[in-house]
């Protein structure tokens, strides 16, 4: 056999055997698991669930304010990400009246907050599949390990939607944990009067029959805890923030109060777009609800929600998480210190350029809070030690100063850059603790170590953690700052 003829006689053999394999493969039985329920969260084990990835949220809902009656369509576009013979979505408390899934009929059962749902026919790996799923009833709060409340908070006029850190499932279906986020477009019903705020753009608002109905599309990426559909009686404020679209809608009973705080957007804006990107969503805005009785604040996405008129702080606060925690969101709930932490120290750095106290002089005022105070260094930041302490005040506050603690250890040109660079790195995503750290110690050059296990981990009041430790004061002088309870006034808890 000549050269060329062996070289065509291998390619022949090797296009059979190519041939064999893939009608091999073709015949093979593809083997179909159960989609896990929960995603491992060491403080919320069922929250989230495993083996599809969700694109968008399309939710239709009809609320009844005097009876508390909510009825919901509930279309999910998502993508398989294993062969899955059954999925779970999260959903609470209301009553499902059918399924489908790519629309045939599916069978589901009910176990605690997971709804289990069986297609008829299994869904391929990389393939894209549609939910539809059907309910109604009267939500109710969810209460949180702390006792705090959160999701569907019904009120005088209408309801209180904050649904950080597990009441999305009090309102809609969904695969609720941080790292499965998604678009929504949310259209809501209501009688004739009152007002439905939700998160990006109002695309419609249409009356007819007694009824109102508001049309909401967010096109940016966005975690199921960060969705809201508020409705009230409200004045709507339709404008411009540092050139940025805004809507605001505030009950009447909270007007005057809240006009010089909400007067202060553009102006924060306009500092933290320079400082650590530019804003990252198309619309922003506020939430200001009549509901005292909730004792927090939220930073739903593009439009924070306040139970109450906020200070100025608080607004800071909570247009700071729009990058860090909004755009940015955290990969597991004991990383929580990223959102709040983050936003803790930018209000101080906010108030800083408007006049208020020195950073360094507002670090070394609390750090002078005695080690013998034990609940105002402990638990440390990146480790709360367990579900109910993740809004505990040493979450913000401490993890405030870590923050301005890295500041004066690298200067502060290099510590914007590394804020600027771990928002630009993960934008519309989610990044953990670790990230952050590598973040802070390529930007800075410097093996940080140390450092951050001294501020995040190690219990008590950090010592000796950098080459500029002897800036901090050292003494335990007993004239500990209120801000900390301020602090944890200004968000969740």
């Amino acid at each position: 056999m000549t050269r060329r003829r062996k070289a065509v006689a291998v390619a022949v053999i090797a296009v059979a055997i190519g041939a064999l394999a893939i009608a091999g493969t073709a015949g093979a039985r593809v083997k179909f698991v159960k989609g896990s329920a929960g995603l491992g969260d060491p403080y919320f084990p069922k929250a989230g669930n495993g083996g599809y990835d969700v694109s968008n949220y399309n939710l239709r809902l009809r609320y009844a304010p005097k009876s508390n009656h909510l009825v919901g369509r509930a279309r999910i576009s998502a993508t398989a990400t294993q062969n899955l013979s059954r999925f779970d979505l999260d959903f609470r408390h209301l009553d499902v009246s059918g399924i489908q899934v790519n629309g045939r009929n599916a069978s589901f059962v009910r176990r605690g907050q997971e709804l289990k749902i069986t297609p008829r026919r299994g869904l391929r790996k990389g393939r894209n599949f549609l939910v539809r799923v059907r309910y109604s009833g009267h939500p109710r709060p969810v209460i949180d390990p702390d006792g705090a409340q959160d999701g569907w908070i019904p009120t005088d006029d209408g309801a209180f939607v904050a649904s950080e850190p597990q009441g999305a499932p009090s309102w809609f279906p969904c695969n609720d944990y941080p790292t499965d986020k998604a678009t929504f477009d949310i259209r809501a019903t209501v009688p004739k009067g009152k007002t439905v705020v939700s998160n990006g753009t109002l695309v419609s608002r249409k009356s007819h029959g007694g009824k109102t109905t508001f049309q909401w599309h967010e096109d940016s990426p966005m975690a199921t805890y960060l969705a809201t559909a508020t409705s009230g009686k409200f004045n709507v404020i339709r404008s411009t923030s540092a050139g940025i679209p805004s809507y605001s809608a505030v009950d009447p009973r909270e007007a005057r109060a809240s006009v010089q705080p909400l007067a202060q957007i553009p102006g924060i804006l306009r500092l933290f777009g320079p400082s650590f990107g530019a804003y990252p969503f198309g619309s922003t805005g506020a939430v200001v609800d009549h509901a005292p009785g909730v004792g927090y604040a939220l930073e739903t996405q593009t439009r924070p929600l306040y139970e109450t008129a906020p200070n100025a702080l608080t607004v800071a606060h909570e247009i700071a998480h729009q990058w860090f925690g909004d755009e940015v969101s955290l990969k597991r709930w004991r990383q929580i210190w990223l959102n709040e932490g983050f936003a803790t120290w930018a209000e101080w750095f906010w108030q800083e350029r408007n006049g208020g106290r020195n950073l360094r002089q507002r670090f070394a005022q609390l750090y002078s809070t005695p080690a013998s105070r034990k609940t105002f260094w402990d638990p440390p930041p990146g480790n709360p030690g367990g579900a109910e302490n993740i809004f505990d005040g040493t979450i913000y506050v401490r993890g405030g100063m870590t923050l301005e603690a890295l500041r004066e250890e690298v200067g502060a040109p290099t510590f914007l850059r590394i804020l600027r660079d771990w928002v630009r790195g993960h934008a519309y995503g989610n990044g953990g603790t670790q990230q952050f750290i590598d973040v802070a110690e390529a930007d800075s050059g410097r093996d940080l170590g140390r450092f951050f296990h001294q501020w995040l981990f190690k219990e008590g009041k950090p010592r000796n953690w950098g080459a500029s430790a002897a800036l901090a004061p050292g003494g335990d002088r007993r004239n500990a700052s209120e801000l900390p309870r301020v602090a944890v006034r200004v968000s969740r808890r």
